[in-house]
């Protein structure tokens, strides 16, 4: 099986102007270089996105707890200062 798929994709002509500026501004050789330049960033975006979430879940998740730690050691912060 051949590793290499053929396709072709038609653009509008807004859209196929894009490219052609971002092939420029980006230097890249070909219009698929943007395409797969554009993937990539909207995957690695995705997956922070992602990320972003978990961590706000987990963060929430033990939030009450941390709070009732902190407020049951605070008396400890100060201790033996003048």
């Amino acid at each position: 099986m051949n590793s290499n798929t053929k396709s072709s994709i038609t653009l509008p002509a807004e859209e196929f102007k894009l490219v052609r500026r971002l092939k420029s501004r980006l230097k890249l050789k070909s219009n698929v270089e943007v395409v797969r330049a554009g993937l990539r960033l909207l995957r690695e975006t995705t997956e922070r996105e992602a990320l972003r979430d978990q961590f706000r879940a987990a963060s929430q998740a033990t939030r009450e707890v941390t709070q009732a730690e902190m407020e049951d050691l605070d008396h400890l912060s100060d201790e033996g200062l003048d």
